[in-house]
């Protein structure tokens, strides 16, 4: 009962925030540029300014899209608008062992849709043409002229998106969930998307702000993906879960950019508890194995005591927003379990991602893991 009354205090706060928004309440700093309506060959259009500053005119609410570039499809899958894609890049196509993209899982339809090019916006301008869309989403462009040059050789308009985070660039983020839920008629569903991560995040601050230092143990996360896996000494100063938890990062001092910490530094902080991101089980040697070999490791105390736990990659063709709710809430029941005695980590995750992309996918992707996702590691 505890459970229930906590996710509908949850739910209930993000219906709140999407309320205040669509009443004006909440300033919108990220708000969709358009202009008015009107009619071509018996469309309806619309003119909306994009990420880089471009005036681009598009149909309303197009039947036929595609996305490119990392995470782009993501975010279409989070607005529900996912079935109007008419081709994929090949990331989607892929058969691997591992996969830790939650909108993937839960659409294995994507691998039956013809190709567009190769993954992070690698375009094939003819299989785009061939694939007939009314409009190409894009994250990741630079300039411009970039995105000016593929609408040229398509003859299809162009829409840049900023990917943004959850942490550093959540505006970013929002506007971009706007912008394609204004193109795509998904604006109510955007805003219900913003809304479920400001709960999510609101809550988690609740939950551990008030925690004085003294009480905080020091904790290390290794094993972060960066353009593919790497080892223990892969780390994210600003690493997301932990900021939402206020967790006592024992990197934190090396700025907000991803890290690749010197051993001995590691060994200099000797953290009391270490959390392992589990796309470094791609490699051999690993951070397990790291962890579990190397003698400078095995005098941790983290290591010594059996404090060492999993958590699910987030950085996965870019950024997994849900995956980092997740283990967000994971983290703070290891850390602080008398603030999330209420919150089962499997349960909360698989509700993250019905939400997000429509389907529990907590054990399909864990299994891929070995299930050492949310759990003690054995070293």
């Amino acid at each position: 009962m505890k459970t229930d009354r906590v996710i509908f205090g949850f739910l209930a706060v993000a219906v709140c925030l999407v309320c205040a928004m669509a009443c004006g309440c909440v300033d919108d700093s990220t708000s969709v540029q358009t202009s008015p309506e009107h009619q071509t060959g018996g469309t309806e259009m619309i003119t909306v300014t994009d990420a880089l500053g471009r005036e681009v005119t598009v149909p309303k609410s197009p039947e036929r899209v595609v996305c490119s570039g990392a995470g782009c499809l993501r975010y279409l899958t989070y607005l529900r608008a996912q079935d109007r894609i008419v081709g994929v890049d090949d990331i989607e196509q892929r058969d691997t062992i591992f996969d830790a993209r939650p909108y993937a899982l839960a659409n294995p339809q994507f691998k039956d849709y013809p190709l567009i090019g190769e993954f992070r916006g690698n375009d094939d301008p003819e299989k785009i043409v061939a694939a007939n869309p009314q409009v190409i989403f894009k994250t990741y462009l630079t300039s411009p002229e970039d995105a000016d040059e593929l609408a040229e050789k398509t003859g299809i308009p162009v829409i840049a998106l900023t990917y943004g985070s959850l942490s550093t660039y959540r505006d970013d983020m929002y506007a971009s969930l706007r912008l394609m839920g204004h193109v795509m008629d998904r604006e109510e569903r955007a805003e219900e998307v913003i809304a479920f991560f400001n709960a999510a995040i609101a809550d988690l601050n609740t939950r551990t702000e008030d925690i004085p230092e003294s009480e905080q143990p020091t904790t290390y996360v290794g094993g972060i993906a960066k353009s593919g896996p790497h080892g223990f000494q892969s780390t994210e100063p600003a690493y997301p879960p932990f900021a939402f938890v206020h967790a006592n990062n024992v990197a934190g001092e090396l700025g907000t950019d991803h890290a690749d910490v010197a051993q001995e530094k590691i060994v200099e902080w000797d953290p009391e508890l270490i959390f392992v991101d589990l796309s470094t089980l791609q490699t051999d040697p690993n951070a397990v194995t790291e962890l579990r070999d190397d003698p400078s490791y095995q005098g941790l105390s983290a290591v010594q005591a059996g404090e060492v736990y999993g958590v699910l990659p987030y950085n996965w063709y870019t950024q997994n927003h849900g995956s980092i709710v997740a283990d967000a809430y994971y983290i703070g029941t290891v850390l602080f379990p008398d603030r999330f005695s209420d919150v089962d980590p499997a349960a909360k995750a698989d509700e993250i991602y019905t939400f997000l992309v429509g389907e529990p996918v907590f054990d399909e992707m864990n299994k891929a893991f070995g299930d050492k996702g949310f759990t003690r590691l054995s070293i």
